[in-house]
């Protein structure tokens, strides 16, 4: 059984704690209420640049490779600078970003505040992490990163309401106006209550390591993201993939050899962290896959507003947010197995009945479905990272949020790709299905041509010719919605799948069991592992 170094539990830190935790959850909520404001504006933004559909998706796709060279340096960064300072940092970043974004008169300007917003968004995360982790000991870090999970699902969960909200009787512009007054004054609380948590190791930066982070995971973050509108076939895509795949394996080789390494990639071989950053891996790419295939179902294939696909996202985004602390809770008492367990299960079953979708849903269906598929999503989202990040020792606390992150993220990409490509192959297949039956030989789709012609003609008062063609057209269009649904019925099929597959790994899960020696100090603290036995208190000369 293996022992970790814990700090005492001290009251100079609990008179702390709460003040610490919540500033730095304020500016991670202000973050992900912006990047979920976006979503919604992203039509408007087309309007409003004059650009295409592919274009305007640099603002999340340049975001989003933004986010991904950054985490994975930010252990470098909690090591040089103070946890105040670094904060702060970050929060002026964000700030700045959001006031470039709000006056942008041109579409690169307004990219250029993307690309600053994400460089301080993507600090806030990983530190706020890794000061939970310092400042909490593992018998009760879950409820404090179950409170970290109100952040990061309230958020999503008023983001796409209120920006329907504001983008209909408001401009656009306003989605970056309403954060910088909340992120000055988070500003102002750090600089007044922010204590410094993190230990200033002052490492040495590791240019190599800087280099082949940023072109390797740039590379395979882009790569994921054209994948889905362009294709696995795509020359872009191919070598984007590959090129990021060489560098991702020369910065593994290179920070597992390197004397003081940007990322201490040596966290993986503890082995409850490696398999619960798998698990981890696999449930992002589920949900966020996921997530992204019934608003595509609701808005485009049932013709519902943006306002009303918020809507019907919002329930279970509000009851994961609810959920958080009290998984977080569950957690600290019973341990991650019970929890993987009975929130894959749910998941699981509720995505595999997504897979049913057809043109005639009821729209409370799809919502109680989404609801039922979060409150699932509630038991693992946070709880499973948290678990493996309680079998660190303390000075790889920087390390494991950082690569548990990078993670996370490359999962969530590479999911979201996958599970729209599967969407789009699965749908030409179908259509292509529909074309061999919907044929003139074929009496029933040529009768109902003939009689949709003969009545569009005389409602329309023109020639039957015309008539025809609008009905050709009315059935080509039906056809394609079809298939769509179809489609999107067999990426849910996909992703019950990889469910399933993080429910199966989820019975490897083990948890740490704290231990206290008796007496009013109650220390030190001593971790074992869960066994088949009931683990033992190890003598305190064990404990390192």
């Amino acid at each position: 059984m293996a022992t970790v170094a814990l700090h005492p539990n001290n009251s100079q830190e609990s008179i702390h704690r709460g003040t610490i935790v919540g500033v730095m959850i304020f500016g991670a909520f202000v973050a992900i209420l912006n990047q979920t404001l976006l979503n919604v504006a992203i039509p408007h933004l087309m309007t409003a640049f004059n650009v295409t559909a592919d274009t305007v998706q640099w603002l999340s796709t340049a975001y989003m490779l933004t986010n991904g060279i950054t985490i994975p340096i930010t252990a470098f960064l909690i090591g040089t600078f103070t946890t105040r300072g670094l904060f702060l940092t970050s929060l002026t970043f964000f700030t700045l970003g959001s006031f470039i974004c709000s006056i942008a008169p041109t579409f690169t300007i307004m990219l250029i505040g993307r690309i600053v917003q994400a460089a301080g968004a993507g600090i806030m995360m990983p530190l706020m992490m890794t000061v939970i982790l310092n400042i909490y000991p593992p018998d009760i870090r879950g409820k404090a990163m179950g409170t970290v999970g109100i952040a990061m699902f309230f958020a999503p969960a008023v983001g796409p309401t209120l920006s329907g909200w504001m983008i209909e009787h408001y401009s656009w512009r306003l989605l970056f106006w309403v954060v910088i007054p909340i992120a000055i004054l988070d500003m102002i609380l750090a600089a007044a209550l922010l204590k410094n948590v993190t230990e200033r190791t002052k490492p040495k930066f590791d240019a190599w390591g800087f280099v082949t982070s940023t072109i390797g995971f740039g590379s395979l973050l882009y790569g994921f993201s054209e994948a889905g509108s362009k294709g696995w076939q795509s020359g872009v895509v191919l070598a984007t993939i590959v090129v990021g795949l060489i560098f991702i394996a020369l910065f593994a080789i290179h920070e597992l050899t390197a004397k003081n390494p940007m990322l201490n990639l040596r966290v993986f071989k503890y082995g409850m962290f490696t398999l619960a950053a798998a698990v981890s891996s696999v449930v992002n790419m589920a949900m966020f896959g996921g997530a992204l295939l019934v608003p595509i179902y609701i808005q485009n294939i049932r013709g519902y507003t943006p306002l009303e696909s918020g809507l019907l996202l919002l329930p279970g985004a509000i009851l994961m947010g609810i959920m958080s602390p009290i998984s977080g809770a569950l957690l600290d008492r019973y341990g991650i197995r019970p929890l993987a367990v009975i929130g894959l299960l749910i998941t699981s079953v509720t995505t595999w009945q997504f897979a049913h979708l057809n043109m005639y849903t009821n729209y409370s269906h799809v919502m109680l479905l989404y609801t039922m598929r979060m409150f699932g999503m509630s038991f693992i989202a946070m709880t499973i990272m948290t678990s493996g990040l309680n079998h660190l020792p303390r000075h790889l606390n920087s390390h494991g949020t950082a690569s548990a992150n990078t993670v996370r993220m490359v999962a969530a990409s590479l999911g979201t790709a996958f599970l729209i490509t599967v969407m789009s192959n699965r749908s030409n297949y179908h259509i292509a299905q529909y074309g061999n039956t919907m044929t003139l030989s074929n009496a029933v789709p040529a009768q109902f041509l003939q009689d949709t012609a003969q009545s569009l003609a005389a409602l329309l008062g023109q020639p039957l010719s015309v008539g025809y063609a609008a009905a050709v057209q009315i059935l080509s269009g039906l056809t394609q919605a079809h298939a769509t649904v179809n489609g999107i019925d067999d990426a849910f099929v996909v992703a019950t799948a990889l469910a399933v597959v993080a429910l199966v790994l989820s019975f490897f899960l083990r948890k740490r069991v704290v231990l206290r020696e008796p007496g009013p100090t109650r220390q030190p603290v001593v971790i074992v592992d869960e066994g088949p036995r009931t683990p033992k208190l190890l003598p305190k000369s064990t404990v390192k």
